[in-house]
């Protein structure tokens, strides 16, 4: 008995010596849990292996872009010398207000159910304006959210651009991306004036028909120095800026019309600062301007990515910034508020070392990335900071019209932070000293896109096209009416009306969302939860370029 107890002694102190230590760790990691995270994680190298999943949803979401757009053409060339005559046409051709049309077969029309349309967009102001890509499942061009459609679309390919390439969408991002610009440049006929929509919402919203026959009048708006339109005239500006950086090396001289028609809308959105919601009041109903001040700021940074031209910067960072940034609160990335987005657009410059420049402008620059922290912070769900703007289910959720843009966004701006991170090599973001690695960010920005993806309560796709079940009634009148149909304004309801599943699949469409209780109703007439948008997709390509696999990002773009 006394040899066992002495056995039992000694088997007691081996634990004690045993555990202790390991209660110690686990104490100090408890108080001290950045103590794993002072050593940052490798930077990428090139491209790696694809993830099939996102691969495929990205070729899928790519798709809607060509459902949206607004006219299908081929050029008439001579049959003799292609080599050197049809090259100069070509330029002459693209760089100028001037082209061959021809209606009846589309040339790489991958969409069988889409043909020619809104050929005559702009001729009652002796424009071209037959391109650009229709907003929703309307046949509107609102040149608000276009904008902005191109602007993220840009971003995408410029921070994303080789993982796009590793799976073969790179060109059609761009080919989507230039269908938008060539609108935008003829849209913008002189320095003070842009048209900025074309169709009456009013009367466009009135019909149900195919855009291929549609008889409804397609007036012209724009914005002037008499009525004046800064958010929208700035957004465009940023996309121009951003799109001039995609086309710079590939085509430097459609790049520096894109620049030029940037800074024209610049300084006539900075100079003539007036909200177009106030000079045109029934934008209010459809896309309603919250205030002009985020475009600007948003415009200015991407003037500074595309020229390095201080002053861009300084505007900003210094006054405007002070006076229009709203340093140190977190919002909501959108078509309406892109506060959140210029914040992480300039934070990838003080990661990726901008130190020179004014105490001022460097003071100001560290603010905005002060604030893409906080932003950072209140998506992760484990943070002290954290919304709690969720379904229960982990899927950002704020507001029911067009519910998923908000986390589609959110995640495609934690995802670009992430890999800020891991190409600069910073090892940890805090959160009132709570610790969180690239990772962890990633981690978040999968979490989201997975939801919509199918990994959700009802086991739908929110991407039309994606996975084994997705929207069948999904609010868009191309997809609604079979393409054989000869509809006027009217019978076209019929359709909409209809109790069949559309008869076209409005491929790569993101719907907008769940209810925040998870719930989702299936209908043409739910235009909340069933009716896609381009920026949607815009984001959702941004989101999935960024997870379909890993690399390190460039630190300049040009």
């Amino acid at each position: 008995m006394v040899e066992k107890s002495r056995s039992r002694g000694r088997f007691r102190w081996i634990l004690v010596v045993i555990v202790l230590p390991l209660v110690v760790c686990f104490v100090l990691v408890l108080k001290k849990p950045h103590i794993f995270y002072d050593k940052a994680a490798p930077v990428p190298g090139p491209p790696g292996a694809p993830v099939k999943k996102y691969a495929n949803a990205l070729e899928i979401a790519m798709q809607f872009f060509d459902i949206q757009k607004c006219l299908e053409y081929y050029l008439i060339l001579p049959v003799f010398d292609l080599s050197i005559f049809s090259w100069f046409i070509l330029q002459y051709i693209q760089y100028n207000s001037f082209f061959f049309l021809v209606a009846g077969k589309l040339v790489d029309n991958m969409i069988s159910w889409r043909g020619d349309s809104g050929l005559k967009d702009g001729s009652e102001a002796r424009l071209d304006l037959s391109k650009g890509m229709y907003d929703a499942g309307d046949h509107m061009k609102f040149g608000f959210p276009m904008a902005f459609t191109a602007t993220v679309l840009s971003w995408a390919i410029l921070e994303y651009g080789d993982q796009m390439e590793s799976v073969n969408q790179s060109t059609h991002a761009k080919r989507s991306l230039k269908w938008i610009t060539d609108y935008l440049i003829k849209a913008h006929p002189s320095e003070n004036v842009l048209y900025i929509q074309v169709g009456d919402p009013e009367a466009d919203h009135n019909c149900w028909d195919r855009p291929e026959v549609m008889t409804e009048e397609r007036p012209l708006t724009q914005v002037n120095t008499s009525s004046p339109g800064t958010e929208v005239a700035a957004e465009t500006a940023a996309a121009m800026a951003s799109a001039s950086l995609v086309f710079k090396e590939r085509d430097p001289n459609y790049s520096r019309i894109l620049l030029e028609h940037s800074k024209q809308l610049f300084n006539f959105a900075d100079k003539h600062r007036h909200s177009y919601s106030i000079s045109f009041p029934e934008v209010q109903k459809h896309y309603n301007s919250t205030g002009y001040e985020d475009e600007l700021l948003w415009a200015a940074s991407w003037l500074y990515h595309a020229t390095m031209d201080r002053s861009y910067l300084q505007y900003a960072t210094e006054q405007n910034g002070k006076a229009f940034a709203n340093w140190g609160t977190p919002t909501w990335f959108s078509w309406d508020n892109k506060l959140a987005g210029t914040q992480v657009l300039l934070s990838r410059l003080t990661f990726f070392g901008c130190k020179e420049g004014s105490k001022s402008l460097i003071s100001g620059l560290q603010k905005y990335k002060e604030t893409a922290e906080a932003v950072m912070c209140v998506l992760l769900p484990s943070s002290p900071t954290a919304t709690t703007s969720r379904t229960e289910s982990g899927l950002i959720w704020v507001n029911e019209w067009n519910s998923l843009q908000h986390p589609v966004a959110s995640a495609f701006l934690i995802a670009l932070f992430s890999d800020y991170m891991l190409t600069s090599q910073t090892a940890k973001l805090s959160c009132n000293d709570n610790f969180f690695t690239p990772a962890d960010l990633r981690k978040f920005a999968q979490s989201q896109a997975d939801y919509v993806l199918g990994d959700n309560p009802l086991e739908m796709s929110f991407l039309v096209g994606y996975g084994h079940r997705y929207p069948q009634y999904v609010r868009h009148r191309g997809a609604s009416i079979p393409a054989d149909a000869n509809t006027g304004c009217k019978d076209g309801f019929q359709w909409f009306d209809s109790t069949d599943p559309n008869p076209n699949v409005a491929i790569g469409g993101l719907v907008g969302g769940p209810f925040l209780n998870g719930t989702y109703i299936d209908s043409r007439n739910n235009s909340k939860q069933g009716e896609p948008t381009t920026y949607n997709s815009a984001l959702m390509v941004g989101l999935l370029s960024s997870l379909v696999t890993t690399s390190s990002l460039v630190s300049s773009f040009t």
